[in-house]
């Protein structure tokens, strides 16, 4: 008598926690928020796709870092202004001369440090102290070689061997405000440069007002985040058809480095030139 009594007492004890049990998964399951099988492969706002099986699965919360370099940059604001058309001959993201990522760069082996040259130089060029807020010549962390474009093929091609190096990686601190570099040249009264191209991750910067790098001083600066505020203008005047385009006073702050190095190229009327050289953007060091 007492076993029977036991054990259907046991039965209901084991219905009752398997309720339980089912319930509280549910639960869980409905208010969870699925992790991506890799951080790597997934942004925080990507979300995987649901799952065919019936099974249901409980996900731990991601827990975001919310440490960034790339955060406004306190009292500066940004202007617009006509630039001398026509505007660019095809979207600047898919422009060579504008989107540096397209035709990309190599490593190189060559001098970490400035580099004397004969012959001519402008006394108007920008000058590359200016990038740093102390004004510093930096440490050179690494040396590139910026790649050709065919543009019969719209491909990129071999690197450019016109000078031993001509994108040079400058250590900088994370978070680390980068300035325009001031030259003898305005765009406009009070007006350094255009801002020809931006992205999350690099700008271009241009000493004239034509959009485009066939005549004047081309800047191209590497692993930055473009302030936000800056970013979002760029994009608006971009998508609005480059009526108008960002401009920047000299020393005016434009983005921050995302880590140990920036990279920075320089070109004048179109040809990119050794970033090193000191008597032409480091003049007087």
């Amino acid at each position: 008598m007492w076993s029977a009594r036991k054990e259907n007492l046991l039965a209901d004890m084991r219905k009752d926690f398997l309720l339980l049990l089912s319930s509280l998964i549910l639960e869980l399951g409905q208010a969870a928020v699925p992790l991506p099988a890799t951080i790597a492969e997934a942004a925080p706002s990507e979300k995987p796709a649901a799952a065919a099986s019936s099974t249901t699965v409980v996900y731990l919360p991601l827990v975001a870092n919310t440490t960034s370099t790339c955060q406004t940059i306190p009292g500066e604001s940004y202007a617009t202004l006509p630039p001398v058309p026509p505007p660019t001959d095809r979207p600047a993201e898919e422009h060579a001369d504008l989107n540096l990522a397209l035709r990309s760069y190599d490593p190189t082996s060559a001098f970490l440090g400035l580099v004397d040259y004969n012959g001519g130089t402008d006394d108007k060029a920008p000058q590359l102290p200016g990038l740093f807020g102390d004004n510093r010549t930096p440490i050179f962390s690494a040396a590139y070689r910026v790649h050709q474009w065919d543009w019969n093929s719209n491909s990129r091609g071999p690197v450019i061997t016109d000078w031993p190096v001509t994108l040079a990686g400058m250590a900088v601190t994370p978070g680390e405000i980068i300035h325009v570099p001031s030259s003898g040249y305005e765009v406009a009264p009070g007006y350094e440069v255009f801002v020809l191209y931006a992205s999350t991750e690099r700008i271009t910067l241009k000493y004239t007002s034509e959009d485009n790098v066939v005549i004047g001083y081309t800047l191209h600066v590497e692993d930055v985040c473009v302030e936000p505020n800056l970013l979002a203008l760029y994009q608006s005047a971009n998508n609005g058809g480059r009526s108008v385009l960002p401009v920047l006073k000299p020393g005016q702050g434009f983005a921050r480095a995302t880590g140990a190095e920036i990279g920075v190229a320089i070109r004048d009327s179109g040809a990119f030139m050794d970033p090193r050289s000191r008597k032409d953007w480091w003049q007087g060091r």
